[in-house]
């Protein structure tokens, strides 16, 4: 039998729902001894939901919301844009986030996310990412995907407590 066929496509007000679940599930799901449980378990789809709500459609349009479905289900989301990397503005492009819903996880929609967001992205020199320290199926994904650390690292407070993230970074041309 043929795996179902993945559309990509740009995320709607419609999927806002739907892609809080996928983002909400993610983290607790990938998460989970990486990030205190605390934090965790005090996340919620609807106030994410909310948010997602409140802000879609707003902003210059250089960040881009994607969605992947099958049969009509969106199973995975990511985002990307010109890199957020504070006073530094490296021109660069960022993956913003990429998350796949848990129950999904290698039928090959992470792959086709992270492929269509860097083809979006090509205009820029690099796409940059940041992943957690500890996150070693992540880092291993990314690195699958020509995606290498470049050694920066900071800390990301989840409920108070420090969590080391590593830059990571690829080409987009030649």
């Amino acid at each position: 039998m043929d795996a179902p066929y993945t559309l990509i496509r740009p995320m709607t007000l419609a999927d806002c729902d739907r892609v809080s679940e996928i983002r909400v599930r993610g983290w607790q799901h990938a998460y989970r001894g990486l990030v205190p449980q605390p934090y965790l378990d005090e996340l919620s789809v609807t106030a994410d939901a909310e948010r997602r709500r409140s802000r879609f459609g707003q902003g210059d349009g250089s960040a881009v919301n994607l969605v992947a479905e099958q049969d009509g289900r969106v199973l995975g989301w990511a985002a990307s844009g010109p890199y957020r990397g504070g006073a530094a503005h490296t021109g660069d492009a960022e993956l913003y986030a990429i998350y796949v819903d848990p129950a999904q996880l290698g039928r090959g929609i992470g792959r086709a996310l992270l492929a269509a967001s860097v083809e979006r992205c090509t205009p820029y020199p690099r796409m940059l990412l940041w992943v957690l320290r500890g996150n070693v199926s992540a880092r291993r994904f990314y690195e699958r995907a020509g995606f290498r650390a470049d050694g920066a690292e900071e800390p990301f407070d989840a409920g108070g407590v420090p969590v080391s993230e590593v830059r990571y970074a690829r080409s987009l041309r030649g």
